[in-house]
This record gives C-alpha cells, sequence and structure tokens, in this order.
C-alpha cells in the first residue's frame, strides 16, 4: 500500500490542480539543478486521531540541489480553506522532504479538500488533500514487517510527547532580536528500522535530530542544527538567534534508525516537533 501510495503521489504532482502540462520545462522529478528551479507542494496522505479528528500530512519537492527557498505566506503561498491558512512552511528546503506539517480537521469533513497552494518563478501548483480511503496512513501504529514506529518528541522531560507528522506542539516562545533562544528537546525511540525484520529496540541505536525554520520572515541561526541522541531517550539543547523580529516557527525532525533517506513516503519512521517563537525589536 504504500509502495502504491508513492507512485499516486507522483501522479498527483502532475495532476495537480492548475498545475503545468507535465512536458514543460517544470517537470516534478526534473533535471538536476543546483539553482533556479521551483518547488511543488505535495498531499502525502491522512490518519485518524483518538479524538475523533483527522490529520492530513502535507510535504514539498524543492527541485533544487542547492537551493534554499522562501515563499512568504500570502497569495503565493497559502491553505484554502482560510481558517486553516498559516500551518503551511515559508522555506523550503532542496529536494522532498516528506510530511513536514499536518492539518487537522473534525469528524464531519468528510471529502471535502483542503488546497495548499504554492507560486513561485512564475509556476503555480495547487494540491487537494482529502479523506479518500486509498491515501489513508498506517505505518504510524507500526510498519508492515518491521513493526517500526515513529519515535517519540517531548519539549520537557515529563511533558506532553508527539510521534509522526503531526508531531508534538512546545509552548510559545518569546525574545528579542538577536538574542540567543535556548532550546530543549527529548526524543526516544523503539531501536526499529524501516523494512527490518522485526525485533526489539536495540541499545545506541541512535535519534537523528535536524532543525529547521518552518516560517518566519528572517533568518535564523542554530547554535546546533543536528544532532544524535540515544534511542533510549536522549535530549538535545541549543540556541537559535533570530535576524528579524516577527512570529516564527521551528520545526524539529525526529529520525530513527531508518536514516534521513529511509524516512520516506511511510511516515513510519520520523516525527516532528514544532516551536512558536515571537521576536521582539
Amino acid at each position: 500500500m504504500e509502495t502504491l501510495r508513492l507512485i499516486v503521489s507522483v501522479a498527483v504532482l502532475c495532476a495537480a490542480q492548475g498545475a503545468p502540462d507535465p512536458g514543460s520545462a517544470q517537470v516534478p522529478l526534473g533535471i538536476a539543478t543546483a539553482r533556479g528551479q521551483t518547488v511543488t507542494p505535495v498531499y502525502e496522505g491522512w490518519y485518524p486521531n483518538s479524538d475523533g479528528s483527522y490529520s492530513l500530512s502535507f510535504g514539498y519537492f524543492n527541485r533544487n540541489f542547492d537551493e534554499v527557498i522562501e515563499v512568504p505566506a500570502g497569495a503565493n503561498n497559502h491553505i484554502v480553506p482560510t481558517a486553516l491558512d498559516g500551518l503551511q512552511p515559508t522555506q523550503f528546503h532542496p529536494r522532498r522532504h516528506w510530511g513536514v506539517f499536518t492539518v487537522t480537521i473534525p469528524s464531519g469533513f468528510d471529502d471535502q479538500a483542503i488546497v495548499w497552494t504554492l507560486a513561485f518563478r512564475g509556476e503555480r501548483y495547487s494540491i487537494p488533500g482529502r479523506l479518500h480511503p486509498d491515501w489513508q496512513i498506517d505505518a504510524l501504529a507500526g510498519e508492515v514487517g518491521s513493526g517500526n514506529t515513529p519515535p517519540v518528541l517531548a519539549f520537557s522531560e515529563d511533558g506532553p510527547e508527539g510521534v509522526g507528522p503531526g508531531g508534538v506542539t512546545s509552548e510559545s516562545e518569546s525574545v528579542g532580536v538577536g538574542v540567543p533562544l535556548a532550546l530543549a528537546v527529548w526524543a526516544k525511540d523503539d531501536g526499529r528500522a524501516s523494512g527490518s525484520v522485526a525485533r526489539t529496540g536495540s541499545a545506541g541505536v541512535p535519534v537523528t535530530l535536524t532543525w529547521f525554520k518552518h516560517s518566519g520572515p528572517g533568518a535564523v541561526f542554530f547554535s546546533e542544527a543536528t544532532a544524535k541522541v540515544l534511542a533510549e531517550g536522549g535530549k538535545m539543547t541549543l540556541t537559535a538567534t533570530f535576524a528579524e523580529p516577527g512570529a516564527y516557527v521551528l520545526r524539529v525532525r525526529a529520525n530513527d534508525a531508518s536514516g534521513v533517506a529511509g524516512a520516506g513516503h511511510a511516515q513510519c519512521c520520523w516525527t516532528n516537533g514544532f516551536v512558536k517563537v515571537q521576536i521582539t525589536r
């Protein structure tokens, strides 16, 4: 089912509402280019939550091999219905990024579409997300074969935990421009890897933590953007410094033993954490 979903995902990119003809110069798996290419939104699928709501997972494909793209929220980067707008990223790192954020909808939403639109360098792409049975994500409860589940993240040692693309969100922070903001995140995992034979967690198998600016008006500088912690439970501390005032969201991604390349479409193998930050002058 997961392999089929990847194939369908690529097909949907071509058929996305408002997308250019796949025979044009911009295609989802275009020529390897360091800079100058576009970015496309991707719908990954949906999964049910314990409270009866549903989470729709979205990612993106930045065709560049080197260039980090910025598309501010607004006419060129928005979600419809507008009540859900603002959850999407405004910074896009090179190549394919799976399950970067989720949109949560209540029960009874039925087959209405959540549409994310990105317009950049003269190209405009819209991708609809719906609760269609073919797009249900079932790997969060344990990948078929390996039993692998996503890492667990928390922003305090005994605080709320989150798993999967929707992950966990910390309490809001506030700091001035140029003042380092202290951050900490705790992670643990079952020690399994995607596609491997089911086994118990292995001591010493690391969880890789990587920080990104998810959205915000200016540059963010991390004292340490990536670290590895033990799967049995580890803590990463760092600072983030902001170049401009405004509202920001930071994202930390926890990858299990599968590694970044193994995260992929299965969505069994990583978890997101989000930190909202208000930067003052």
